[in-house]
């Protein structure tokens, strides 16, 4: 088979198209044809080996997986012995990142439990974008304890979690203030927020609104900003952005976890409920990922680029 491989840590030019083998297939495996797959922020992390404690799991001088890449769609080749919920050419979707990564080829094996039928109503492109981004979201908001009737702030509202968080918050009957930058208000607008706010005309921790949920998606703001901008009882998730977000979660979250407010890190953990809850949503045509751009495989250096930018709007697509 084709695939996107790399031999060494580095930056994206590391990567390169070669003939590969074909994953092995356990008795528990599920051998998909992928059709499509999706870049996110944690693929330059993967390949870089960066932070350094990551490369503890990854492989300390060379990478421990030398194909990468974590949400795939396509249809179902073969299965293993053990696997009872598909069948050869059933359309599934999945996330990788607990199987060995290895989404950036014509053929991908995950365990059972990392794929879900796919959204009828979407493409494999599509359905290629929600894992790991819809996912992350949902988490996210349910770590800060949404409900009805909630005002949640989303950080980051026109990335790929971005995207998500604002859709499925309105699922939940909240009342959702987007902030982005000017040139993206009119698509998270389109998306369903009812707010929209443009970080570089309005700063959402100064203008005295109070929210009882936050989801930082993206961003480089100060946990205090954060904790300033919610009400007694409210929570904050940071789900992705810069380093300074990253350590301020880790390091004071727990710290300023006191009384009824509730400020943390989210890590995503992969499972198949989640999956099948978003495939619920999308069916039901109440969620529709929002692709920037599509990569043939032979870019995927390019589209691991574009994603590291920190420019994309929605999702970046990798057709296969």
């Amino acid at each position: 088979m084709k695939a996107i491989v790399r031999e060494t840590y580095g930056p994206p030019d590391v990567l390169h198209l070669k003939e590969a083998p074909l994953p092995t297939v356990g008795d528990g495996d599920v051998l998909v044809r992928v059709q499509a797959a999706s870049a996110n922020a944690g693929d330059w992390h993967l390949l870089r080996g960066t932070p350094l404690p990551f490369r503890l799991v990854a492989g300390l001088r060379k990478p421990k997986f030398k194909i990468i890449g974590n949400d795939i769609a396509g249809c179902v080749e073969a299965v293993g012995r053990n696997v009872t919920k598909f069948r050869p050419g059933d359309e599934v979707f999945g996330e990788l990142s607990r199987c060995g990564f290895g989404a950036y080829a014509e053929f991908a094996a995950a365990l059972e439990k990392a794929l879900a039928l796919k959204p009828a109503n979407l493409s494999f492109e599509e359905a290629a974008a929600i894992p790991t981004a819809g996912c992350t979201a949902l988490q996210g908001l349910r770590q800060g304890r949404i409900e009805r009737g909630q005002r949640v702030l989303i950080n980051g509202a026109s990335g790929g979690v971005g995207t998500f968080a604002v859709q499925i918050a309105k699922t939940f009957g909240t009342e959702v203030t987007a902030v982005c930058s000017t040139r993206n208000v009119d698509a998270v607008r389109s998306i369903g927020a009812d707010h929209v706010l443009d970080y570089t005309k309005a700063d959402f921790a100064a203008i005295g609104q109070r929210y009882d949920l936050i989801v930082a998606a993206n961003g480089d703001r100060s946990i205090w900003d954060y904790k300033r901008a919610l009400t007694a009882d409210g929570a904050y998730a940071m789900t992705g952005g810069s380093n300074r977000q990253l350590v301020d979660a880790l390091l004071f979250g727990p710290l300023l976890s006191v009384g009824r407010q509730k400020l943390g890190n989210l890590l995503m953990k992969p499972n198949q409920a989640d999956l099948l809850f978003l495939k619920e949503l999308c069916e039901a045509g109440k969620v529709r990922p929002m692709i920037d751009r599509r990569f043939p495989l032979s870019d995927v250096p390019a589209a691991v680029r574009y994603v590291e930018d920190g420019r994309a709007r929605g999702k970046v697509v990798i057709t296969i």
